[in-house]
């Protein structure tokens, strides 16, 4: 068996590194991220990141969801060396954790995507690339090296951008395609409107449609001749409220790696994808930015994952935030976690930095949680080693 014994070992390079009069840059409860963030960003960018559909009650019962599952140790058994490692749409995995996709990173630091790319490839852990990225997707895979590379579609109007789109990220080398089905139009997010601020409104988040020729075929002018037309012809197709599920033959046709489809909550979707030939789905809420009083993700997971058995892999994603949250998402089925504001955080804070802190946390802190529970490996974790607290 591997050993992943330098996931643990983080704590005490801590405390060595104490002895010499250092500490972290950054705190290792990775929950106190956000609100530095919002002292150090302006509303604008902090609002969208961290806010949240309607009152933000989604959001909060992402989190109070995961909180109700409480862990049962066990003892006695034999987790001096551990294998973190999954099997994951074909491929061995270090860890089950991936970064999840979020866009228009450059609103939190100048690193951007390529930051956060390059730090999730030290780690050997993915990196999934949204498609409203202010990076050019193939930069972003320059960045990353050999780093193992996932790409997000919003799914456009337009079917040329989405063939040109799926076309560049197989020739950077993203292996598999993560479909976000939960956003076919924005949601009312008062954080943004009360500071009148979309980030698309102004060019950002545009870079793979600013660089793509299906899209450029479609203006008039060149972008840098008339920016403001480019931005109205990028809403006007960004995404598509028509779309159903026979759609989803034109991204298998044109798309020869693996499918997951995003944001998926409801069991009838998750064997409604499963006939539709896709790989694996995330359960998701959009980190509660999509429908306000939606059903929390960890609440939704057990459903979807006795609905599509050995058909479908499942992901999660929306409320994670630690180690043993990852914990439990394994427990009750999925193959692997994304991971999303707190390492948009972390990159706010301290660029590749920040979010390389965020992963050797997060793992730290995941790989003792697995181990003090009793697990050496997370394919032995089930719902038997979890119990639900009474609301």
């Amino acid at each position: 068996m591997e050993s992943t014994q330098p996931w643990a070992d983080h704590q005490y390079e801590i405390y060595l590194n104490g002895l010499m009069g250092a500490v972290p840059r950054l705190p290792t409860d990775l929950t106190r991220l956000e609100a530095l963030v919002e002292r150090r960003l302006g509303p604008g960018p902090v609002g969208y990141v961290a806010g949240g559909a309607g009152d933000g009650s989604t959001v909060r019962a992402n989190r109070s969801a995961l909180e109700r599952w409480r862990i049962v140790p066990r003892m006695l058994r034999d987790v001096h060396e551990r294998d973190l490692s999954v099997e994951v749409l074909g491929r061995r995995l270090p860890t089950p954790l991936a970064l999840g996709p979020v866009g228009i990173l450059t609103i939190l630091h100048p690193g951007a995507e390529p930051a956060a790319a390059r730090a999730a490839a030290a780690h050997g852990v993915p990196y999934t690339l949204s498609s409203a990225s202010s990076t050019p997707m193939e930069e972003v895979a320059e960045a990353m090296g050999d780093g193992e590379r996932w790409f997000q579609l919003y799914w456009s109007r337009d079917r040329e951008v989405t063939r040109s789109f799926l076309a560049r990220a197989k020739a950077a080398g993203y292996s598999a395609l993560f479909v976000t089905l939960d956003t076919p139009m924005l949601a009312w997010r008062p954080r943004d409107l009360d500071q009148a601020y979309l980030p698309f409104m102004h060019g950002l988040g545009t870079a793979n449609y600013f660089s793509d020729p299906a899209f450029l075929a479609g203006l008039a002018r060149p972008v840098a001749e008339d920016r403001q037309a480019a931005v109205r012809h990028f809403m006007g197709l960004f995404s598509d409220p028509g779309r159903t599920w026979p759609d989803l033959a034109f991204l298998r046709e044109n798309w020869d790696g693996p499918i997951v489809l995003k944001g998926v909550l409801h069991p009838d979707d998750a064997r409604l994808a499963a006939d539709a030939g896709m790989d694996g789905v995330v359960v998701s809420n959009h980190g509660g930015r999509q429908v306000a009083g939606s059903v929390a993700s960890a609440d939704a997971l057990p459903g979807v994952v006795a609905a599509a058995g050995d058909r479908l892999e499942v992901f999660f994603d929306s409320g994670v935030r630690t180690g043993d949250d990852v914990v439990k998402a394994l427990a009750l089925g999925a193959r692997a976690v994304l991971l999303g504001r707190p390492y948009a955080y972390g990159l706010a804070l301290d660029g590749q930095a920040g979010v390389e802190h965020v992963l050797r946390c997060l793992l730290a802190e995941f790989d003792l949680t697995l181990a003090l529970s009793g697990h050496a490996r997370p394919d032995s974790l089930s719902p038997a080693d979890l119990v639900r607290e009474a609301r």
